[in-house]
């Protein structure tokens, strides 16, 4: 079950939202927000979700043992981590390690079909940060299984993320407020989501897969860059609006997530691009993997190397393919060289900074898609080579530049930076935020009409981040 379906929006949706109203005190809340979230990953993976229940058991219990001065707790930490990572291991790379052992002479392994079940990346994460987070404060034990139930299976954040640590959640599940008005900004803040994945990610991704579909061979260099931008739009708006409606949702039940996205491509250098992207993830590997290998502490060499490993495990996280390994060796390399100044952003001229940053982030995104490593080369190979044009290409290319194309193109450009953000703090600043806010909450609404006659007339729907 997708946000962006409609048996999500008028079914599902509804009816969490009525009887949460309604339900009297906070456990039969949280009980009842537990009970429809298994139904919501039951929804699409009815066999995978034993699977994460034996993750929520296995972690209550190993959370159970780090309360008290008990001895042994940091043994059992790392048989806590050990273990999520074995079976986020067995689920999700046993076929990748297989294929990658079967390339060396002599070595002939069996490759195991194991279906990846769907937000296992999430949900093992959030595990494995409630037991990291009781480890270093006892107080964060919980004691409740069906408590800790939902804060790892919660259905905004579930399958997609963004991922919440537990100290940020932990308090919320017990005392929080559902006021009318939080309630409407969330129902704003879902529909700005479902309009960036609806409106403009799947226009963006009909041409991005259209490209990507064809042989390298057939690439001119506008088709190449045709299929590069649309993706660089389309997993922006497709995950940054997957978190938009997760927060949204969030803030409807009385729950409060941090922002996930803060507008990345208005970067004007890798490093400050790493910190307005996927949020949630990057601060989790800092918080529970940069810092406990050392971080800066230990000279630059420990440095380069811990900031490596970081980035290795964040393309790995994403996918079991060398294409992500290499997209995150790529992203913390161009990191590494700004860190000890052999590139230089902030020396150069404002302008020079952002296509610097947008430059880079393009070309490791093409990693990112395609297929395999090779492709991705000739890719970008066809992105720098003017002598492939022809005018079947041209005629190609003519035919994916559509006026709905061009007209998300510009909204998508528009939305990556902080205009509307900046015209709303103008607008507060000269006491007129009251009708701004009126006029958001009518763009809102025209907004959800255009999204529900998309969803009518569209069968293509599906999120980025749902296969990792």
């Amino acid at each position: 079950m997708v946000f962006s379906s409609p048996v999500f929006l008028f079914i599902f949706l509804t009816a969490v939202y009525i009887l949460h109203r309604i339900v009297p005190g906070i456990t039969a809340k949280n009980v009842l927000l537990l009970v429809f979230s298994i139904i919501f990953y039951t929804f699409g993976e009815p066999k995978a979700v034993v699977l994460m229940i034996i993750s929520i058991i296995m972690n209550y219990f190993f959370g159970l043992y780090m309360s008290g001065e008990r001895k042994g707790r940091k043994a059992v930490l790392g048989a806590a981590v050990t273990a999520n990572l074995l079976m986020l291991g067995i689920f999700k790379y046993a076929g990748f390690a297989a294929e990658t052992l079967n390339r060396l002479p002599f070595v002939s392994v069996a490759v195991p079909k194991i279906a990846l079940p769907i937000g296992i990346s999430f949900y093992t994460f959030q595990a494995m940060s409630y037991v990291i987070d009781a480890y270093k404060e006892p107080k964060y034990v919980q004691r409740n299984l069906y408590k800790l139930a939902l804060y790892i299976t919660f259905f905004p954040q579930l399958v997609a993320g963004p991922i919440v640590k537990y100290y940020d959640f932990a308090d919320q599940i017990d005392h929080r407020t559902c006021t009318p008005e939080q309630t409407a900004q969330g129902i704003r803040r879902f529909i700005t989501g479902l309009s960036k994945k609806l409106l403009i990610a799947n226009t963006m991704a009909l041409a991005a897969d259209y490209v990507y579909s064809l042989d390298t061979s057939e690439l001119s260099l506008s088709l190449a860059w045709l299929g590069a931008v649309s993706y660089l739009f389309q997993i922006y708006f497709d995950f940054s609006g997957y978190s938009d409606m997760a927060i949204g949702l969030g803030k409807m039940f009385g729950f409060t997530f941090r922002e996930n996205f803060n507008y990345p491509y208005i970067s004007q250098s890798m490093q400050e691009f790493w910190r307005r992207w996927h949020i949630s993830v990057s601060t989790w590997f800092k918080e529970y993997l940069y810092i406990p290998l050392g971080g800066n502490r230990k000279g630059k060499t420990r440095t380069a190397v811990n900031k490596l490993i970081v980035f290795f495990c964040t393309g790995l996280w994403h996918g079991a393919s060398m294409n992500f390994i290499v997209w995150g060796l790529l992203n913390g390399g161009f990191m590494m060289l700004e860190s000890y100044n052999v590139l230089t952003p902030k020396k150069w001229l404002r302008p020079f900074r952002h296509i610097y940053a947008v430059l880079v982030t393009i070309l490791a995104f093409v990693f990112f898609r395609a297929d395999d490593l090779g492709t991705a080369c000739r890719f970008i190979g066809r992105m720098f080579d003017p002598t492939n044009g022809s005018s079947v290409r041209t005629a190609m290319f003519m035919r994916q530049i559509t006026p709905m194309y061009l007209v998300m193109l510009v909204l998508a450009i528009v939305f990556s930076t902080p205009v509307v953000k900046t015209v709303k703090e103008r607008l507060a600043a000269k006491k007129a935020s009251g009708a701004a806010e009126a006029c958001s909450y009518v763009v809102s609404l025209v907004m959800l009409m255009l999204c529900i006659i998309t969803l009518s007339s569209s069968s293509y729907n599906p999120f980025i981040y749902f296969r990792f």
